[in-house]
């Protein structure tokens, strides 16, 4: 089974090839939001998210939501990721428990100011079921992810993180990890290779850190549909310039004809 690109409201991502790209936003306020999602937008990514465990003020729910649709318009056309990572993988400290983040979350789906919303499959199977019925609801794409902010798992348990999120009703299956050798970059190239071929939806996948650099270039040759890259600001460890990444695509591209 070939590798699948990811389709936002019925329309593939950089025109179906792997990967397409993806600016984070990471600013803290509202003004620094909108500065970053400007200047982001006009390095044309094709996806931008934005980490709404670092904005300030993430527990004041109507204040999302209306920040939301103006950096709806601010993306200018360009579809947007609404993500919040937990601390226990790689995000930011919020005063808000997970029953809280899960409205928060179901406020923003019906706003209809994002395309898609990521969310960790290791949370509560009930409030991700709710989750999924919500973004479905409202037409927009479920990521379920998995981060080892700390090592890499081995092959077997990588791609059962990339068949679990499958199984939980995920339209894009993502998995990040930390290497601490080479071999553990191998090892996420195999997962991503594997579970690109088996699975029914498209997969996303990186390796972190500079030892993982490379696979934000290449991994879209192992089936990855997505690779993050800086527009602003990293919101993980061995992202790189959305130029340098653009640039590698391309030569990555020529080189394959």
């Amino acid at each position: 089974m070939p590798a699948r690109p990811i389709e936002l409201k019925g329309r593939p991502l950089a025109g179906g090839q792997l990967p397409a790209v993806c600016a984070p936003l990471v600013g803290r306020t509202r003004s620094a939001l909108l500065a970053e999602a400007a200047a982001v937008a006009a390095k044309a990514p094709d996806l931008i998210e934005w980490r709404v465990d670092f904005f300030e003020g993430i527990a004041d729910t109507p204040a999302v939501v209306q920040l939301a649709g103006e950096l709806r318009q601010a993306a200018g056309g360009i579809p947007i990721l609404f993500t919040r990572r937990s601390r226990r993988e790689g995000g930011e400290p919020i005063p808000l428990d997970e029953p809280q983040v899960l409205a928060l979350y179901c406020a923003v789906c019906a706003s209809g100011s994002v395309d898609a919303v990521d969310y960790e499959a290791a949370n509560d199977p009930a409030l991700l079921a709710e989750l999924r019925e919500a973004a479905h609801r409202h037409g927009l794409a479920l990521f379920l992810s998995f981060h080892d902010v700390n090592g890499t798992p081995p092959l077997g348990e990588l791609v059962q993180r990339f068949e679990q999120a499958e199984k939980l009703g995920a339209d894009v299956a993502k998995v990040a990890v930390m290497p601490r050798s080479e071999r553990d970059v191998l090892v996420l190239l195999e997962a991503t290779l594997q579970a690109s071929q088996k699975l029914r939806v498209p997969v996303v996948s990186m390796s972190m850190a500079g030892l993982g650099a490379l696979t934000r270039v290449c991994g879209g040759a192992f089936g990855s549909a997505l690779t993050f890259a800086v527009g602003g600001a990293p919101s993980a460890p061995g992202q790189l310039p959305i130029e340098d990444v653009r640039a590698g695509l391309a030569l990555l591209r020529r080189a394959a004809g």
